[in-house]
């Protein structure tokens, strides 16, 4: 149920007018030229004290390297209800992953918080490579990841 309802929040396709307004969102995520095989990236949100909230999207079909994801793994238990319909391939180096998504306008200015995670085979992982407060004020704006994430923005 609470699967349910993060997703509610967080990827509102405006199925239940009046509920919620969203808009669309678009996640871009450049890796750096790190020399290794693809990336496995977990996007996801947390709430003002830190809890987990829901996933975005994960980078990476095969779960048997979603632990490497730690604090995604951490927060989740792992559990791949709360990434069903919501992966993708890993990522390449050197490439960039664009995705857009319909999020709730109550993220944003609210204390909500995106990470991205994430772990390359036979390199180090890199648990909150990225993590950006949601606010308008942020859109547009690129930050750097701490190992294999040469830049992520949002735009709205």
């Amino acid at each position: 149920m609470k699967s349910l309802l993060a997703t509610l929040a967080l990827t509102t396709a405006l199925t239940l007018p009046g509920l919620a307004l969203a808009r669309p969102v678009t996640l871009t995520t450049a890796l750096t030229d790190y020399g290794g095989e693809g990336a496995y990236l977990a996007l996801y949100v947390t709430d003002a004290s830190g809890a987990y909230v829901g996933s975005l999207w994960m980078a990476g079909g095969k779960s048997k390297y979603y632990e490497h994801l730690t604090d995604w793994y951490r927060a989740t238990g792992g559990d791949p209800a709360e990434i069903d319909g919501i992966t993708g391939a890993s990522v390449g180096a050197g490439r960039t992953l664009e995705i857009t998504l319909d999020l709730a306008d109550a993220l944003f200015d609210a204390g909500y918080t995106l990470h991205v995670d994430g772990a390359v085979e036979d390199m180090r992982d890199s648990p909150n490579e990225v993590a950006v407060p949601l606010t308008t004020e942020g859109v547009g704006q690129s930050v750097r990841g701490r190992r294999y994430v040469g830049s992520f923005s949002y735009d709205m």
